[in-house]
């Protein structure tokens, strides 16, 4: 792994030197713009279009636009001064529980390990946490960009999410056409609760994969080896009118499938019972009392079903 950081984790007096590395890793496919012409990648340069030239970085300056076509410009090592005083420091300001932060909050993972002579540290402050079950909020800087983060324990390691301050989160009311009285159907809401409880199942990320993604791979070394690509045909567009229709078909869908409990349990039928001898009708006619009157087909009432 890539170093991304080095410093140390401050709370109180305690001082636990780390090092940081990113713990995820963006797997984009990445494409260039192609003149088709002629095939060749385009460039694109850093050009003033006052001065009509291409510029080097050396002649490169920070700007903020506090007007229209008005900026006040900056220099690098000012924009240094600023996090220098923060940048190889991991301050923790809080200690809280994990889940009193929505997770809106979260940007990005890092991992932390002990670095030169702050293992001990590093164990203590990791199993400190780990047994109170509390995680540190704190500030850092990483690549001049100031942020919060969430330290946690994570399988025997100290990981950091970086996390956004309060006034980066977009307040809800600006979000257009949110409805302002909740009003559902009971008899929908139920079928839609079930239909939850059905599709509810332990969280398994190595189940989900990037479909996408392993479809571009496949056209690209189809592609490469020169095969002609047939894309599959677009899928119907399905407009559900009928919510009930759609929430009883999803229900049905994901169903646990019932397996056969085996002939022994299989439901059979019984008909109907022999009377016993003397109950009247249906007994054997006595010797010389003429012909015996014809036995009454059993009723369909005296059927049952026995599972």
């Amino acid at each position: 792994m890539h170093t991304v950081w080095k410093g140390a984790i401050s709370f109180g007096l305690v001082h636990v030197p780390v090092k940081m590395f990113s713990a995820t890793e963006d797997k984009d496919i990445s494409m260039k713009y192609i003149h088709t012409a002629c095939g060749s990648p385009i460039s694109y340069v850093r050009r003033c279009p006052t001065c009509d030239k291409d510029t080097s970085w050396e002649e490169i300056s920070r700007g903020y636009e506090y007007e229209k076509g008005k900026y006040v410009l900056f220099e690098k090592e000012e924009l240094d001064q600023l996090s220098a005083q923060t940048e190889k420091t991991i301050t923790i300001l809080d200690f809280v529980d994990l889940t009193e932060i929505d997770p809106i909050y979260f940007q990005k993972t890092y991992y932390l390990s002990p670095d030169q002579a702050g293992s001990n540290a590093y164990q203590l402050l990791l199993e400190a946490m780990r047994q109170s079950g509390k995680i540190g909020i704190a500030k850092i800087a990483i690549r001049s960009k100031s942020s919060l983060a969430a330290i946690r324990v994570m399988e025997g390691c100290l990981a950091v999410e970086t996390i956004f301050y309060p006034d980066e989160i977009r307040p809800i009311a600006q979000v257009p056409n949110l409805p302002e009285n909740i009003n559902v159907n009971d008899k929908e809401l139920s079928m839609a609760k079930l239909l939850i409880e059905q599709l509810s199942t332990p969280f398994e990320p190595g189940k989900y994969s990037d479909d996408y993604r392993e479809s571009l791979l496949h056209l690209i070394e189809q592609k490469i080896a020169g095969e002609e690509i047939s894309l599959a045909p677009a899928k119907p567009q399905n407009n559900v009118i009928d919510l009930m229709a759609a929430l009883q078909a999803s229900i049905e869908a994901v169903k646990p499938v019932v397996t056969d409990p085996g002939p022994a349990k299989r439901t059979r039928k019984t008909t109907a019972k022999k009377p016993e001898a003397g109950t009247g009708a249906q007994d054997a006619p006595a010797a010389g009392e003429g012909t015996p009157k014809p036995k009454k087909r059993a009723s369909s009432k005296a059927k049952k079903t026995i599972s």
